[in-house]
């Protein structure tokens, strides 16, 4: 920790610091926040960090004098979050902090170019308007100066918060070699494209991004695209996520809007290749809303479009659970703003398992299977004990426990009726 402590009170005496973001939990603490955020803001001419709590349905603010930041920063860090990204005018820090207190430092190229201390600050994107992005001017989202078009300003401000979650589960990434990453379902591929200028453009990480989708000329039209840019480590195949067999291990899958079940074809694939990262934005989904059947709720089940918007919600409800009872850590995300398009809910999971296997070979100094160490993992009685009750009393048979059910049963887990 002391490598992070000189860190941390480096970047706030020299100034240099325009914010950090902490997250994933260590324990949760008293007071009930889930995640920090810190900025620096000059209040009555004097420069102090502002710590910002996020509840579960509120934000509080406290400003602290830079005399006093650093050590607040780095008592969050040891007592309370595993995870911390800093943004300075001179690199990025991904800060990942194992259950052992071992800490992981990853430094990046920086985002932001000058420290904005005032109090109403603008919005700071990772892509930021001004500076030209080239895929960003082919798709008519930017000009050639890099202004973003009016029109667009929703999509632009889409693909920033994509590249925010992203940016969250960097740290899970693999740092020494190639990241495989699948996208199915990439449509007109703006993420797609975003993900890769992100990934390899900024961040300076070897990737392979394969983009899926069914519509030949949208796949043409991607492929020739991400020629003409250069984009080497991209390609695009026509193809369905069902039958999808062109890889063995991937570290990250992204599906997007992908309709009804295709969506848990695709969160089955990702855990069968071990992903170490998930993120899903599901679309319309209609199986639950054949199958939810519960007299206690017939007061909302009667009318139409609230047994849909129950029943997609239960879905992802669902689908969250499963995912936490086979290794994964799960949250559900507000992708965008409601007005921008009801598919506002992202699924992003990361698989803890694969720190716990990375420490356990760190601690024994032994070549021990991977596999062998992921099954002594306790399995997440609680989650299936919560996922069961919540099933049993919606009267649901969900695709993706029957698509996940013989890696359910040889995790101990047993389907009661």
């Amino acid at each position: 920790m002391e490598q992070l402590r000189q860190l941390v009170n480096q970047v706030i005496q020299q100034e240099t610091l325009s914010s950090a973001v902490l997250s994933q939990l260590r324990s949760k603490p008293v007071e009930g926040y889930s995640k920090v955020t810190m900025k620096p803001v000059r209040v009555r001419g004097q420069l102090q960090m502002q710590f910002e709590y996020h509840y579960d349905n509120k934000v509080t603010h406290d400003n602290v004098p830079t005399e006093e930041a650093a050590e607040r920063l780095m008592s969050l860090l040891e007592m309370t979050f595993k995870q911390a990204l800093l943004r300075t005018t001179e690199a990025d820090y991904q800060v990942l902090i194992s259950k052992k207190y071992k800490v992981a430092i990853r430094k990046q190229a920086a985002v932001v170019k000058q420290v904005d201390v005032s109090h109403n600050r603008k919005k700071r994107y990772i892509l930021t308007e001004g500076d030209p992005v080239p895929f960003l001017i082919e798709l008519g989202i930017m000009n050639k100066d890099g202004k973003v078009l009016a029109a667009k300003y929703d999509k632009f401000k889409q693909i920033n918060r994509f590249l925010e979650m992203v940016a969250d589960i960097l740290p899970y990434l693999p740092q020494d070699r190639m990241v495989r990453i699948i996208d199915f379902g990439c449509g007109k591929s703006y993420l797609t494209f975003a993900l890769y200028h992100f990934l390899h453009v900024q961040s300076k990480l070897p990737v392979h991004i394969v983009g899926l989708d069914l519509k030949k000329d949208v796949i043409e039209h991607c492929e020739a695209l991400g020629r003409r840019l250069n984009y080497d480590g991209l390609s695009f195949l026509m193809g369905d996520i069902a039958q999808y067999e062109g890889a063995d291990e991937v570290d990250m899958v992204v599906t997007l809007h992908a309709c009804d079940t295709a969506t848990d074809a695709a969160l089955n694939k990702a855990v069968r290749w071990g992903a170490r990262v998930i993120l899903s934005v599901p679309c319309c989904q209609h199986e639950l809303n054949r199958q939810v059947e519960q007299d206690v709720l017939a007061p909302l089940l009667s009318h139409g479009i609230l047994k849909e918007r129950f029943a997609s919600l239960a879905t992802d409800a669902i689908r969250a659970k499963l995912l936490d009872c086979v290794g994964y850590r799960t949250q559900l995300l507000e992708f965008i703003d409601m007005e921008h398009t009801p598919k506002n809910i992202l699924i992003r999971a990361v698989r803890v398992e694969e720190q716990d296997l990375s420490e356990a070979k760190a601690d024994t100094n032994a070549d021990a299977n991977a596999d062998a160490i992921r099954m002594t993992t306790p399995i997440d009685a609680q989650a299936w004990q919560q996922y069961e009750a919540f099933r049993q009393f919606l009267h649901a048979d969900p695709y993706l426990e029957r698509a996940l059910g013989d890696i359910l049963s040889a995790r101990g887990y047993q389907r009661t009726t």
